[in-house]
């Protein structure tokens, strides 16, 4: 199931192409619920597979990132946080997300536009305080752009980190299911001895009893 899912992304992924990197970090980095993790490894992967550049499929991630970031940031700025606290029912940005992020940003100040792109829940939502406290936009642009660089090289490597030793990984998974697979014969055998034991010992009781009461 899980290798069929993964054939899956791999193939939208082929498909959607530069384009789709850019438009799925946006949406990453909007307040729609939507990983980065599903995006920027499976670009590694092909990457590794002379399907991709490398440092394209992380160009494309970065002006992704930031494109969702400003218009987070813009909604934000013109529209104040009510906007978020009406809309967020819809779009699983709760009230909680909302004042993680603002504290986040209220203890760190604008570098955590920066370290924020690297925070779960706080990643795509640190735009909207900054947003709200009006942050000079060239400094917002240059710290999400420094912070999504950094996020997005890392998910990037990691599927290029599988992808060009796919053989080696899956030869060690294998061996490992193996090992596990010996080990739980191990336990599981005894153990299902023991239900079987206790099954037999129950079921004759149960019937004596019944005799006794007949």
């Amino acid at each position: 199931m899980l290798e069929q899912f993964i054939q899956w992304l791999l193939e939208r992924f082929r498909d959607l192409g530069y384009p789709g990197i850019v438009v799925l970090m946006a949406i990453e980095s909007s307040f729609l619920p939507l990983p980065s993790e599903l995006v920027m490894p499976p670009a590694g992967y092909l990457a590794a597979k002379g399907e991709m550049s490398f440092v394209v499929a992380v160009g494309c991630g970065v002006l992704g990132s930031i494109l969702g970031a400003l218009g987070n940031y813009g909604l934000a700025r013109w529209l104040g946080r009510a906007f978020f606290v009406r809309l967020g029912r819809y779009v699983l940005v709760t009230n909680k997300r909302l004042d993680r992020s603002e504290r986040y940003f209220a203890d760190h100040g604008e570098i955590s536009t920066f370290m924020g792109r690297m925070i779960p829940v706080v990643r795509h939502l640190i735009s909207i305080p900054a947003g709200i406290a009006r942050m000079n936009l060239g400094k917002f642009v240059a710290f999400t752009g420094l912070g999504a660089l950094v996020w997005c090289t890392i998910l990037t490597w990691i599927g290029w980190f599988i992808g060009s030793r796919e053989d080696v990984l899956l030869e060690v998974l294998n061996q490992e299911a193996k090992r596990y697979a010996g080990r739980a014969l191990v336990i599981v055998l005894p153990a299902l001895a023991v239900l079987a034991g206790l099954y037999a010992w129950w079921y004759r009781r149960r019937a004596a009893q019944q005799n006794r009461e007949g």
